[in-house]
């Protein structure tokens, strides 16, 4: 089985969001579980920065870092480089068929993943399989349909449901957050932690990282040519949210928030 296709892709723009996630910002929920000396499973490691934290705090340790194509690693393997973090190891690979033995890991760890792969549950019972007993897996995803914001703005609108469409289309469950607990338990954990954070974006910084990010990621990457090759949005439509996310950026009272839901399973 392999995962469906990223509805994200990997342009700037994405990689501007995900460059700010850290341990502490994106796996608080995970830190006490952590100790020097641990073997972590990072999958869907992205562009690196939360798995070079996780190798900080469990050196002399090791994490092994994986994605289901070989280009994605390398944005992994330049952040290791520039934060001289030398105990990560890489590895091509499907986290609905891991190749690794079983009980290989004390932490298995998932940021963001199980709301774009194919099979959640499978995909759990995997991470499960390559935990030894007494480790932890854990995962947190976001929840689309949590997104609010304020102003009210028609074209946000149009941008939430054009995502969760083009998500859907893509083998993937935007909302995965509120299904986190049911997929654990469907994968066989019965010791199971669940807990829910909120990011949110109100300061003038952080509307306009947000706000721009997703002006340009509208216009520039895989989801733009998702959404005009499938005749989803036109240009004109597509021009209209981004310019929707400058607009809110921009404004002084600004607001967004949305959940994301996070899972501790012991195996």
């Amino acid at each position: 089985m392999t995962s469906p296709r990223y509805t994200h892709g990997h342009h700037e723009s994405v990689l501007r969001a995900h460059r700010v996630r850290t341990a502490q910002n994106s796996a608080a929920y995970l830190l006490p579980s952590l100790a020097p000396g641990l073997r972590v499973l990072d999958v869907g490691c992205g562009p690196g920065t939360i798995t070079a934290d996780l190798a900080a705090l469990v050196a002399p340790g090791r994490v092994t870092a994986v994605e289901p194509v070989p280009g994605a690693l390398d944005l992994a393997r330049s952040c290791a480089r520039e934060r001289g973090q030398d105990n990560i190891d890489f590895v091509v690979a499907d986290v609905h068929a891991l190749q690794f033995p079983d009980n290989s890991f004390d932490v298995v760890h998932a940021h963001q993943v199980l709301q774009h792969v194919a099979d959640p549950v499978t995909a759990l019972r995997e991470m499960r399989r390559v935990c030894r007993p007494g480790g932890v897996v854990a995962a947190r995803d976001s929840d689309y349909a949590s997104f609010t914001w304020y102003p009210a703005s028609a074209e946000l609108d149009d941008w939430l449901r054009l995502y969760r469409d083009a998500a859907r289309a893509n083998g993937g469950e935007p909302d995965a957050g509120r299904h986190l607990l049911a997929w654990a338990h469907a994968a066989g954990f019965t010791d199971v932690t669940p807990t829910a954070t909120a990011w949110c974006y109100a300061t003038p910084a952080d509307r306009q990282h947000w706000g721009a990010m997703w002006a340009d990621r509208i216009l520039q990457s895989a989801i733009t040519e998702q959404l005009l090759a499938s005749g989803a949005a036109d240009p004109a439509e597509l021009q209209a949210i981004s310019l929707a996310w400058r607009t809110w950026a921009d404004h002084p009272d600004g607001w967004l928030a949305f959940l994301n839901s996070e899972i501790l399973c012991r195996v």
